[in-house]
Order: C-alpha cells, then structure tokens, then sequence
C-alpha cells in the first residue's frame, strides 16, 4: 500500500503527543470518569477497555474534546510545538483540529460518514474544509485514498449506502485520513461486523497506523483487537483505569482481579 507522503512535524517526538491529566466527569451522581491521567506518543496504538458502563465511552469524547469534564485537561502537541490545552480552545479552534491534525472513526459508518453524497464527495468534503478547491486535485486525492483503503478506484463516484458494512468503514478511514493527522480516535470500529471482515479491517488498520505513524487511541471492548492492534492498554472499571501498561504484560500477567477476570472470560469463550 502506499499511502501519501506525511509532511515532517516540528514537534519533538520524544515528548508526548498528548498528555491527559485528572480527567474526571459526572453525570449527576453518577460517576463516568474520575481521575484518569495518561499520556499518548506519536506512532503508538493506546486500546482502552472494559465492559459496558466502565466509562471508556466517556473517556473518549473527553479527551477528543466532544465532552467537558467537571475537572482535568488534555494537552496536546499541536503542529507548531505548542504545547495546549484543548479543553480550553474555542469551537473553532477545536473543530479546526478535528478536521487536520485529528480524526474519529465511529463505530457506525453512518455517523462519520454523508450516506447521501459519494464515496469520492466524503473524502473530498474534508479537503474543502482546509482550503482545496482545486477539482482534479480533490478528485486524484480521493482516488488515492480508496485505493489505500482497498476500495476500487472506479467506486468513487458510488454512495456510502451501496457499499458493504466493511467497506463503509474503510470509507470512513480515508475520510479521516485525506488531510493526514496524527492523532486518530477510534470507537468500536470493527464492532457488528462479521469476523472474516474484522480480520481484514484490523489488519489494514494495523498496516496504516505503521506506515503513517499515526497515534491511535481505541476504544475496544474486544481483548483480542486490543491485543493485535496496541502498544499500550488501560483497563477501566466503574470510571477509573484499574491497570495499565504493556498490552502483552497485562494481558499475559494481569494483576487486577478484575482485568484477570476479564481476560480469564476471554480464553475461556
């Protein structure tokens, strides 16, 4: 696969790409996240998990700015070597960034994509809104593109709606990736499709964050996706990262009950 060039980055990559700092939100008395801290570096692939109502939902649209924490910040290395804090960017400021230097994968295509407009049309969209206006460059861009995602070339002008749950996703990849952030946030996104298509995706997933050196941070409640796709895994329960580390080290030795049970319940499905 080759992917378009990255531009070079004037930021020190030794330093955190994004540094997350006593996150903690409330939903009336019921906690979503309390406390949690962490830090991001470029070209690394960070899963969270944990069941259902652990708070990893929540944790994501925290630190991808789509939710305001009670109290906490995320500080990120913005292209410039600036060092910000999100939370504190203005509207624009923030959704500016989510269309360059950040991305988000749903979980359901439809969310992240236009389903009334072409497969070409979404990647092109993203283009347009740092600024092409050029038609022939807009459209070679989005050919590319497909063509990285292992979409046919020749679909481009077919809609959303017509292709199939995998390849929906894939589309939804090269909508984020047109402009080539750095940073990509993920939400189940091989969640609902069958396996053979999930061993696929996970694969070309793998295969792109390498040869982009993206950052990665996946939301999962699959140990098995967690442990192909990351570096790094942090375990939440009840709003709070229990246990953190190497994905290997925690999945092959967990020292938490909890995460133990969780892996536990995996082998033995």
């Amino acid at each position: 696969m080759n992917a378009p060039n990255r531009p070079e980055l004037s930021q020190d990559t030794e330093l955190p790409l994004m540094q997350v700092r006593g996150l903690t939100r409330y939903f009336g008395a019921r906690p979503g996240c309390i406390d949690v801290s962490f830090d991001v570096f470029a070209g690394e692939v960070l899963a969270i998990v944990g069941e259902s109502g652990s708070g990893k939902s929540t944790l994501l649209s925290l630190i991808s700015a789509q939710l305001k924490p009670d109290q906490g910040a995320v500080h990120y290395q913005m292209r410039d070597g600036v060092n910000r804090n999100v939370l504190e960017l203005n509207e624009a400021e923030q959704r500016l960034l989510m269309r360059t230097d950040w991305g988000f994968v749903h979980q359901d295509p439809a969310m992240g994509l236009r389903m009334g407009i072409s497969a070409g049309a979404n990647i092109g969209e993203r283009l347009m809104a740092i600024g092409a206006r050029h038609y022939g460059d807009i459209r070679s861009a989005a050919q590319s593109w497909l063509t990285c995602v292992e979409i046919e070339p020749d679909r481009i002008d077919d809609l959303p709606k017509a292709f199939s749950g995998g390849m929906r996703q894939r589309l939804q990849f090269a909508r984020n990736l047109v402009t080539q952030p750095r940073l990509i946030f993920m939400d189940e996104p091989t969640g609902g499709l069958d396996v053979s298509v999930q061993a696929r995706l996970l694969d070309l997933l793998r295969e792109l964050a390498a040869n982009l050196g993206l950052a990665v941070i996946i939301v999962t409640h699959d140990l098995g996706v967690a442990r192909i796709l990351s570096h790094r895994i942090l375990v939440m329960r009840r709003g709070r990262v229990i246990e953190q580390g190497l994905t290997d080290q925690v999945l092959d030795d967990p020292q938490e009950p909890y995460t133990q049970l969780l892996v536990s319940s995996i082998l033995q499905a």
